[in-house]
């Protein structure tokens, strides 16, 4: 659907903007604990279409402490909800045929990736739009001396910067909201026509 050339506007894409909460940071072994995931269909967020589940963590997987301390799940929350191997299923029918968006979405993309790899499912390879990178980009425009490390690339803080309301953090559907939002803003700042501007 997608192709370097003739890139599509884009507002005639679907994004899905996704997050995850995760039993901790290391991809090797931390499990999906939750996915939050939000539809933008024709420069609209399509609230209506939301998915969202918590995941029960595989045999061994562990919640790390520090990671408790950001997004309150506990084993008791989880221990019920849907494997992963039914979530992923639910994951990859959005993504055919749609963009991936995410805000920092190396943390995301990588868990998603080894997932799909270990669940013996092939990865969709959707385009990606990471609304950390875009920001980045705009720094690079509007501040070319700031150091890259002094530009507000942290979510919550990255929303205020630009006006946007605050929201409780780590929470997967509502930080995937709070990711589809400040990507139609940052759209804007920068005029983006189509697609590959947002690369």
């Amino acid at each position: 659907m997608f192709s370097f050339f003739g890139s599509p506007a884009w507002d005639h894409v679907t994004y899905w903007a996704l997050d995850l909460e995760t039993g901790g940071l290391d991809a090797k072994g931390d499990p999906v604990l939750a996915v939050g995931m939000v539809p933008v269909r024709e420069g609209v967020i399509r609230i209506g279409q939301a998915f969202r589940t918590l995941v029960r963590p595989g045999e061994g997987g562990t919640i790390d402490p520090e990671s408790v301390r950001a997004h309150q799940l506990l084993w008791g929350e989880v221990k019920e909800a849907p494997t992963l191997a039914e979530v992923l299923p639910e994951i990859e029918a959005r993504l055919e045929d749609a963009v991936l968006l995410v805000h920092y979405g190396v943390i995301d993309v990588t868990f998603l990736r080894r997932d799909f790899r270990r669940s013996g499912l092939r990865w969709p390879s959707p385009p990606v739009v990471d609304t950390a990178k875009l920001l980045r980009k705009i720094g690079s425009l509007t501040q070319p001396d700031l150091p890259a490390d002094m530009l507000p690339l942290n979510l919550g803080r990255a929303r205020k910067a630009y006006g946007l309301p605050e929201y409780q953090a780590h929470d997967a559907l509502t930080d995937a909201i709070a990711t589809a939002e400040l990507f139609l803003v940052l759209r804007k700042v920068l005029g983006a026509r189509t697609l590959r501007d947002l690369r």
